[in-house]
Order: structure tokens, then C-alpha cells, then sequence
């Protein structure tokens, strides 16, 4: 930033302005209004953001020491606007500067082979088996990445094709990539090979669930040792080989007499030693364990007041010594315990009425949720192993919809309706937000020092994890944007980056 500001003055003293003759505002553009007679800029310096009135017919525009016009600015660019005494805007300037060579990816080819080796090999240990990642924390092992991107985007490696219509994200285990879609009237279950994406199989399941957001399934594939487990948006789940093979499958809702939610059932299913874990929500059985082999019911439990299931999917965490599964069903947030399945607590601090779908972040003895709908989170204290848990806080600042969180360092990132935000987890204090030029609504996940951000309206962002302050590092806009929102989160694994969007996946070079 401070070499793009000295830049910025270098070139305005080289045009022969004056500063003294005139006030100046240096920062990035935030919205420039629909007739091109306002312009809202953020300082770069005092974070203030500041609206100009640049209707006059005299108010002139300097692109890269040439004279432009109001177009040829945009919401991101960094600007310097000259003012008369009085304040009126009278003249423009804005200069597009190249990202420093220290910046830039190398270009010994020996030397990024040598890097893609190397990321490889680390996550060959420790792959992005499930939604969420290995153990649902959000957070990608990967290192070795990319600390800033081109202007178009990492270098994109392949593209796959034909995979139909829905949400899902994707998981990877044992060299292959597996997602869900819609094909020939049916739900499918995908492979693709990570290197290549070129298609290995498809498994075909149940019917297409048909909703105006957005047909087809909402989860993600969970892998476990060379078994394939998938749950789509009607209730159907299976259990597949790492070859094709259905081994069982079931359908949650008419096993357990429970009916859909509204948009689908979007839980992606935790896999934890010889157990299968869902939330069907349905009577008298809110969460199930299941054999993993057999599909055969190891237990059932019922929440209070048997609420229907919510979107999101459960977590693992050891509260006390004891082993919970944790989920967020329609009415709130609920604990069981791992081997009996008997109900521990519950909790609604953070829920709302309509649709509860981020996955709950583990804190030690405490956990933070939240929901979107106009309600926030809230953070409780469950070290007391009482039938309602301690709250510690509640925040109107985390109005998380469904783009996740992610806890790093006891930092909470995640999107608050429309504004990115960061949060201290023990006291709900807000450290830095910024709407990323109207696009601070989406996906996030963490690799290797940085936030990645995927807006629902499509771009891509790499954000410093920096926890005092706001530092957007690259931004870049994918190709053959469909026309549905970017709802598929983000996975950064195996040096690349993976972006699904309905019937495309794209892989990205991460690796330096």
C-alpha cells in the first residue's frame, strides 16, 4: 500500500499538480453512483469514507497520465481526488500499479515443481476428506502458497464440465475428487482425477430435489479410507467404494419418519470411527448413528420438542473429557454424547425461525454459533456439563448466513450479512470489517497465513489473517460465471484451489 501511495505521488508530481495549491483524499473507490455525479471513496490512511459531488462539467479525470473520464474508474481502484478550499471535487487521478516483482510468482520452473512436490506430498498425509476439511475446522494444512495472485487469477489449470446442477463443494482423498450433482433426471455422485479432472465415474441417486434457488444437492461427499458417504437434498444416503461400487444405501427421512426442510437437506455426514453421523430430524430421532458398513442403527436421540433438521452440519468436540457430536437443528444448538447418544444440552441463543445453516465452532469447553435472519451469534461456556450451558455473549456482528466461520488464533472470521468480519472469540469484540466493495457476503476458508473469500456474487478474495486489521492482498473474477449464486465453498488442498459452480469445477495453481 505505501508503495502504491508513493507511486500515486510520484505520478502527480510529474503532472505538474500542485498539493499545496489544493486539498487531497487518497483511497479506494466504494460506489460511484448510477449518472456518474457521485463518487464514495475510503481513505487509505484515516479508514474514513468520504461522498463527492463530481457533477461539475470542469471536473476532469486523469487515468496513468492520460486524460479519461468517470468510466474509467472502478469500486476497488485506489484514487487521489483534489478538492478546491471549499471542498468541491475538481479533478481525478488514478494510477493502475503492477504488483511488485517480490510479489510475483517465480519463474523457475524447477523451482515450482519443486514446491507442487512438496505440497503434494504433505497433503497426501492429511487431504480434504470432508465438508469443512479433516477435522471440520475450516482450516486448509496447506503451505508453500501463493502469498499474491495475478490480475486474472492464479493460473487455472483445468476446467471440468457436465457435473450438473447444485451446491455441492468438493472433498479428495487418494488422488481423486468427489462432488454431487444432477444428471438424466437423478442426483450423481462424482470422481474426477485431481491432476487431470478428467470424470472416473458416476453413481446415480434418488431424484432431483427442485427449489427456485437453485435445484440439486447441497452437500459434500465425505471420504474415510477408501469409502465414499453422500447425503442428498431429498434424504438419500449411500455408501460407495473409492471404484463406483454402492455397497447401502437409505433414504433418513422415510427411515425416520421425518419430512424436508424448506431448501433441502444440506448436511454433508461425519464420519467418526466405526460411525456414520446424520440429523434427519425426524420423531424421535433428531440425530442417528448408523454402521458405517452396514448402514444398521446404532442409536437415535431426540432433541426436545423433536425439531425438524437445519442446514448445517455437525462437529466432533471433547467437552470436559467427554466425546460430543454438536449440530444446529432448526430450533438451536444442540450437544449428544458420542458412544450413548443421550441428549446433553441445547441452546437457541443464536438461532433463528427460518434457516439455521453455519456449523458451530469448538472453543475447548466452549462453542460459538451463529445464524443470519437479523440474529447473530453467541458464545457458550459448556464446562459446567449442565442441561443448558453458560452464555459468555451474544453479538449482533456475526449475522452468518451461510458462508461459514472460521477460528483462527481465537479470531472468528466470517461474513456478517453483507460486511466481513473479524471477532475476538472469547469477548465478541470486533476488530475490523470491511464490505469488500459490496461483495462481504459469502464462503471462507484459511490456508497458509490468509483468508479466502468467495462472494456469493462470484469474485475471489486473498485476505491477510490478520486479526487487527483489514488488508486485502488479490482479488480476481472467475471465467464462465453461471447465472446462480456462489454458494459452493471454496477448498484449498494439494497446492490448488477448487471453485464448484453448478455444472463447472475449476482447479486452480496455488504452489509457488
Amino acid at each position: 500500500m505505501l508503495r502504491s501511495l508513493f507511486t500515486l505521488t510520484l505520478m502527480i508530481f510529474f503532472l505538474g499538480v500542485s498539493c499545496v495549491e489544493a486539498k487531497t483524499f487518497t483511497g479506494r473507490v466504494t460506489k460511484i453512483s448510477g449518472n456518474n455525479t457521485q463518487i464514495s471513496i475510503v481513505s487509505t490512511i484515516e479508514k474514513s469514507e468520504q461522498t463527492f459531488d463530481i457533477s461539475d462539467r470542469n471536473f476532469k479525470v486523469t487515468v496513468n497520465r492520460r486524460p479519461g473520464s468517470v468510466t474509467d474508474v472502478s469500486v476497488g481502484d485506489l484514487v487521489t481526488i483534489f478538492t478546491s478550499p471549499t471542498g468541491q471535487a475538481q479533478r481525478l487521478y488514478k494510477i493502475d500499479t503492477a504488483p511488485s516483482t517480490s510479489d510475483k510468482p517465480a519463474n523457475s520452473s524447477g523451482s515450482k515443481t519443486e514446491m507442487k512436490s512438496n505440497a503434494t506430498e504433505k497433503t497426501s498425509e492429511s487431504q480434504w476428506t470432508q465438508f469443512l476439511g479433516p477435522d471440520r475446522k475450516n482450516r486448509s494444512p496447506e503451505t508453500g502458497l501463493l502469498k499474491s495472485w495475478p490480475q486474472n487469477g492464479p493460473k487455472l489449470l483445468w476446467t471440468a464440465r457436465n457435473l450438473g446442477e447444485g451446491y455441492s463443494a468438493v472433498s479428495l482423498g487418494n488422488g481423486k475428487i468427489f462432488t454431487m450433482g444432477t444428471r438424466a433426471g437423478q442426483e450423481a455422485i462424482i470422481a474426477l482425477d485431481v491432476n487431470t479432472g478428467q470424470e472416473l465415474w458416476s453413481v446415480r441417486q434418488g431424484d432431483i430435489f427442485q427449489d427456485g434457488q437453485g435445484n440439486g444437492p447441497r452437500s459434500t461427499p465425505t471420504f474415510d479410507n477408501g469409502t465414499l458417504y453422500t447425503l442428498g437434498a431429498s434424504g438419500d444416503l449411500s455408501c460407495i467404494s473409492e471404484r463406483g461400487n454402492l455397497m447401502w444405501t437409505m433414504n433418513i427421512l422415510d427411515r425416520f419418519s421425518a419430512s424436508n426442510i424448506v431448501w433441502g437437506i444440506s448436511e454433508s455426514p461425519l464420519i467418526d470411527g466405526d460411525r456414520v453421523i446424520v440429523t434427519p430430524g425426524g420423531d424421535r430421532a433428531t440425530m442417528v448413528a448408523l454402521n458405517k458398513q452396514t448402514g444398521d442403527v446404532l442409536w437415535q436421540t431426540a432433541v426436545p420438542g423433536n425439531p425438524q433438521a437445519g442446514y448445517a452440519s455437525a462437529i466432533k468436540a471433547t467437552v470436559n473429557g467427554r466425546l460430543q457430536y454438536i449440530n444446529f437443528c432448526h430450533s438451536g444448538l444442540f450437544g449428544v454424547d458420542a458412544q450413548t447418544g443421550r441428549a446433553l444440552w441445547g441452546d437457541n441463543n443464536a438461532a433463528n425461525g427460518t434457516a439455521n445453516c453455519s456449523s458451530p465452532i469448538e472453543l475447548g469447553n466452549k462453542v460459538f454459533y451463529a445464524s443470519g435472519y437479523g440474529t447473530g451469534g453467541a458464545l457458550l461456556d459448556l464446562g459446567d456439563n449442565t442441561p443448558r450451558p453458560r452464555l459468555v455473549y451474544k453479538t449482533e456482528k456475526m449475522k452468518n448466513h451461510h458462508g461459514g466461520m472460521v477460528e483462527v488464533d481465537g479470531f472468528i472470521y466470517g461474513a456478517n450479512d453483507n460486511i466481513l468480519t473479524c471477532l475476538n472469540a472469547q469477548t465478541g469484540a470486533i476488530t475490523w470489517q470491511d464490505r469488500l466493495f459490496g461483495n462481504g457476503k459469502g464462503a471462507i476458508t484459511y490456508a497458509d497465513g490468509n483468508l479466502y473469500f468467495r462472494s456469493e456474487n462470484g469474485p475471489m478474495y486473498l485476505i491477510e489473517g490478520n486479526p487487527q486489521e483489514f488488508k486485502l492482498i488479490s482479488q480476481f473474477d472467475q471465467p464462465e460465471r453461471s447465472s446462480k449464486m456462489a454458494w459452493a465453498r471454496p477448498v484449498v488442498v494439494d497446492g490448488k484451489l477448487f471453485l464448484r459452480d453448478q455444472d463447472l469445477l475449476l482447479c486452480y495453481d496455488l504452489a509457488k
